[in-house]
Protein backbone atom coordinates (compact mmCIF):
# COMPACT_ATOMS: atom_id res chain seq x y z
CA UNK A 1 0.00 0.00 0.00
CA UNK A 2 1.16 3.52 -0.81
CA UNK A 3 1.75 6.09 1.92
CA UNK A 4 -0.87 8.79 2.39
CA UNK A 5 -0.50 11.54 -0.20
CA UNK A 6 -0.82 14.21 2.52
CA UNK A 7 2.18 13.12 4.61
CA UNK A 8 4.31 16.04 3.47
CA UNK A 9 1.78 18.56 4.74
CA UNK A 10 0.40 16.63 7.73
CA UNK A 11 1.26 18.41 10.97
CA UNK A 12 0.78 15.26 13.05
CA UNK A 13 3.11 13.19 10.89
CA UNK A 14 5.72 15.96 10.66
CA UNK A 15 5.65 16.61 14.40
CA UNK A 16 5.62 12.99 15.56
CA UNK A 17 7.33 10.97 12.80
CA UNK A 18 10.55 10.67 14.80
CA UNK A 19 8.87 9.95 18.14
CA UNK A 20 9.71 6.88 20.16
CA UNK A 21 6.10 6.70 21.41
CA UNK A 22 4.71 3.34 20.33
CA UNK A 23 1.11 4.59 20.21
CA UNK A 24 1.99 7.32 17.70
CA UNK A 25 4.03 4.85 15.66
CA UNK A 26 1.02 2.52 15.61
CA UNK A 27 -1.30 5.26 14.36
CA UNK A 28 1.17 6.10 11.60
CA UNK A 29 1.50 2.47 10.56
CA UNK A 30 -2.28 1.97 10.38
CA UNK A 31 -3.50 5.36 9.12
CA UNK A 32 -0.57 7.10 7.38
CA UNK A 33 0.97 4.06 5.75
CA UNK A 34 -1.73 1.43 6.05
CA UNK A 35 -5.24 0.28 5.37
CA UNK A 36 -7.14 3.01 7.28
CA UNK A 37 -5.99 6.00 5.23
CA UNK A 38 -9.54 6.72 4.06
CA UNK A 39 -10.78 6.71 7.68
CA UNK A 40 -8.26 9.29 8.89
CA UNK A 41 -10.13 11.96 10.86
CA UNK A 42 -7.39 14.45 10.02
CA UNK A 43 -8.11 14.01 6.30
CA UNK A 44 -11.85 14.29 6.91
CA UNK A 45 -11.36 17.45 8.99
CA UNK A 46 -9.21 19.03 6.27
CA UNK A 47 -11.82 18.22 3.61
CA UNK A 48 -14.75 19.56 5.71
CA UNK A 49 -13.08 22.70 7.08
CA UNK A 50 -10.68 23.63 4.28
CA UNK A 51 -7.73 23.75 6.65
CA UNK A 52 -5.53 21.37 8.61
CA UNK A 53 -6.48 20.35 12.14
CA UNK A 54 -4.23 20.83 15.16
CA UNK A 55 -0.90 19.00 14.90
CA UNK A 56 -1.88 17.19 18.10
CA UNK A 57 -4.98 15.62 16.59
CA UNK A 58 -4.45 11.89 16.07
CA UNK A 59 -5.70 10.20 12.89
CA UNK A 60 -8.42 8.66 15.09
CA UNK A 61 -9.71 12.13 15.96
CA UNK A 62 -8.49 12.12 19.58
CA UNK A 63 -6.18 14.83 20.83
CA UNK A 64 -2.73 14.23 22.33
CA UNK A 65 -2.55 15.72 25.77
CA UNK A 66 0.72 17.33 26.72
Amino acid sequence: MKDCGLLGMCGFFTKYCKTKDLACKGFMRIYCKGEKQDQCKRKIYRREHGKAPSDDMLPSGQMIRS
